[in-house]
């Protein structure tokens, strides 16, 4: 089937393909794509909440291995877990795409459809954005507003002494998965054209790995589960450059120390068996590894029943005072200083 060029639909015939039919599901969403800017209202004095993320291709993609329509639906949930991980709601979700010839309009539809289904799945309207040219491939840059009470919004910095350390899920298994995709492509490269285009990776048994790297989910059964639990966190953030890089900044914000126990590392079967096989330390994947987005949030000493009773959600340590420091306790209990290793775009 052919493609067709984007530059035979232009910039606003691209903008109306790809919007036409959304329809709007939140009542703050007063008016969305097709002006200069969206209208939202808040009445009631909720709290607006705003963040954005760039994903540049060879920085944050590779499209050899990951599919138009899962970046579509990762570039979201990113967003969305920066909202949730301030305890609030996404409401909507500004789209900007930078695009390159080499991509047809039939591109852009997958990578919209994926947007799309990350947005209906958590009631997020996109309400907006800006398509230009590229010289160096497909960049996205994606706003998203959310909204949440004020007595409700957590910070990074709210973290006291004693408090215990959470998380939710398991990590590093999405840095696994980009390991045996990051593989299969030298492998691919490696071979003759014809030979590669003819060879097919074998993922069996490795699935949850590249579902965990290629369709991250947002965490917000998490956030409801605290709520309904009547858990409020002290501090929180979601885990997109690795724990001990996030742990670091919650202590930093929140003027404290910690201490992680290696023990309690939250790991998945496939994550561990995957790790032994590249000759990798499991535990140093699971710190270091980013691009897990689950939730990492400190609770008060007093909520140990309750925070621990919830499902897949697990006390990994403890909020000490800062001159402590930030220290990871090993099995064999030696102490040795957390240090944020984790992923830094800026040094690609």
């Amino acid at each position: 089937m052919p493609k067709t060029e984007i530059s035979t639909l232009g910039e606003f015939g691209l903008i109306d393909r790809l919007t036409k039919d959304i329809t709007l599901a939140n009542a703050s969403s007063l008016q969305g794509a097709g002006d200069d800017c969206a209208q939202l209202s808040y009445p009631g004095g909720q709290r607006v909440l705003v963040t954005s993320d760039m994903l540049m291709e060879g920085i944050h993609f590779d499209l050899v291995y990951t599919p138009l329509r899962h970046l579509g639906y990762k570039a979201a949930m990113v967003n969305f877990s920066d909202v949730y991980a301030m305890n609030g709601t996404p409401r909507q979700l500004v789209v900007n795409i930078a695009v390159s010839r080499r991509f047809s309009v039939e591109d852009m539809d997958e990578l919209y459809a994926g947007l799309r289904l990350a947005c209906e799945r958590h009631s997020v309207d996109i309400v907006g954005g800006d398509t230009t040219s590229s010289l160096t491939g497909l960049a996205l840059s994606l706003t998203c507003i959310g909204e949440a009470a004020p007595d409700e919004v957590v910070l990074r910095s709210g973290a006291k002494d004693t408090d215990l350390v959470c998380v939710s899920g398991n990590l590093g298994a999405a840095y696994m998965g980009l390991q045996l995709m990051e593989r299969e492509k030298r492998v691919f490269e490696s071979r003759p054209r014809n030979a590669a285009e003819a060879a097919q990776p074998d993922f069996s048994g490795r699935e949850y790995l590249l579902e965990r790297l290629l369709k991250p989910e947002a965490r917000r059964d998490i956030v409801e589960a605290l709520r309904k639990a009547g858990i409020r966190p002290t501090a929180m953030m979601d885990i997109s450059d690795g724990l001990s890089s996030e742990m670091m900044h919650i202590c930093k914000q929140s003027g404290t120390g910690c201490r992680i126990y290696e023990e309690r590392l939250p790991l998945d079967y496939q994550t561990a068996v995957t790790a032994e096989e590249f000759n990798m330390n499991v535990s140093t994947c699971a710190l270091n590894g980013g691009d897990d987005y689950e939730l990492l949030f400190t609770v008060p000493l007093t909520d140990h029943e309750r925070v621990s009773a919830l499902e897949d959600v697990k006390v990994i340590g403890h909020i000490t005072r800062p001159e402590l420091g930030c220290a990871l306790i090993a099995r064999d209990g030696q102490e040795f200083e957390l240090k944020a290793q984790g992923w830094n775009p800026l040094k690609q």
